[in-house]
């Protein structure tokens, strides 16, 4: 289920960058819009099951011994790598990881941070029948692992040593991951701005992979780690888009004294996402939502446990693959 979705969603990808655009202003806010973080991570619902199994292996992270120096690897490998090889690596789709080796035990580990779902999931929902509004199974959350697979990383992706920091600082790097995995629920597929232009505006920034490795190189650097000077490119995948337009929550739209003409058009908008059983099927969904997103410039954004509307323009998405910097020193207030 999340291979075939993630699959039309590439396709769309590359016909939604072909075409012309429109935009439209909302009430002034702050942007990009904070992601929202909460006390605890609920429950899974039993409905929403994952193709893969989300961290097989996984494990607690170990107390490292104060003394211990400990290697920092960068970890980049295309997305899907284990059954596709390098086909999306060709387009600069790529998942993030970190990995640590301790110099006292030799042992090595993996961390990421990924869909419990997989990716289809996270982007579009389900409406199943007999439910209002669309039902979500858009959490992520932190793995940690012992080894690293050194061939799936290698061969068509990076391996490459970044830093190295004592025990002492990989143990409050744990607590804090334990903190930022249990408040951070959400994967949040879309960065979405004005334009392509480096200092356009901003209005949703993604959570995924790539940021949680960010955040993670963020926190060691203000531990007094010291980053080697390498370039480290990240996968975004950006919609473009007018001013956005709050709609409300899933009660206030589809509740009992909800909004039922804009229900019925967020429903029918997620429509042609479904899973396709045909070719036939799913050629006919994809011109629906080529006339809706590019024709009709629309686009309804789930983001916070909230619908914005957006008012898309060209180049309507983008896929991109771009430098962000190795921190370079501690942040005045730590991004938790």
């Amino acid at each position: 289920m999340g291979a075939a979705r993630y699959c039309r969603l590439l396709l769309a990808a590359a016909v939604w960058g072909l075409c012309f655009s429109v935009g439209s202003p909302s009430p002034q806010r702050h942007w990009p819009v904070p992601y929202r973080r909460f006390d605890y991570r609920p429950k899974t619902d039993p409905y929403c099951q994952a193709r893969y199994t989300f961290c097989p292996t996984g494990s607690a992270i170990p107390i490292m011994k104060e003394e211990d120096v400990i290697e920092v690897y960068r970890l980049q490998a295309p997305v899907w790598e284990f059954k596709y090889g390098d086909l999306l690596g060709h387009l600069k789709i790529m998942h993030d990881a970190v990995g640590f080796k301790s110099s006292l035990t030799g042992k090595n580990y993996t961390m990421e941070w990924y869909e419990l779902f997989q990716l289809g999931n996270c982007t579009f929902p389900h409406l199943r029948p007999g439910m209002e509004a669309p039902f979500w199974c858009n959490q992520g959350a932190a793995c940690f692992y012992e080894g690293i697979d050194d061939a799936h990383w290698k061969e068509n992706g990076t391996l490459v040593l970044v830093t190295t920091i004592s025990g002492t600082m990989f143990n409050e790097m744990a607590k804090w991951v334990r903190h930022d995995n249990e408040t951070g629920i959400y994967y949040e597929t879309w960065t979405v701005q004005a334009s392509p232009d480096k200092q356009s505006v901003v209005w949703f920034d993604s959570y995924e992979c790539s940021k949680f490795i960010l955040r993670t190189y963020q926190k060691l650097a203000d531990l007094g780690a010291v980053f080697k000077k390498i370039q480290t490119n990240y996968t975004s995948i950006i919609l473009f888009s007018g001013e956005p337009v709050y709609l409300g929550n899933e009660t206030s739209i589809f509740g009992p004294v909800g909004n039922k003409t804009l229900a019925a058009a967020i429903r029918d908008f997620y429509y042609p996402f479904k899973p396709h059983r045909t070719v036939r099927e799913f050629f006919v969904d994809l011109l629906k939502i080529i006339d809706r997103v590019i024709l009709n410039h629309q686009f309804y954004l789930f983001y916070n446990l909230e619908y914005w509307f957006l008012p898309m323009k060209f180049p309507y998405l983008k896929i991109i693959y771009e430098e962000v910097p190795l921190p370079t020193g501690s942040k005045a207030s730590c991004d938790v």
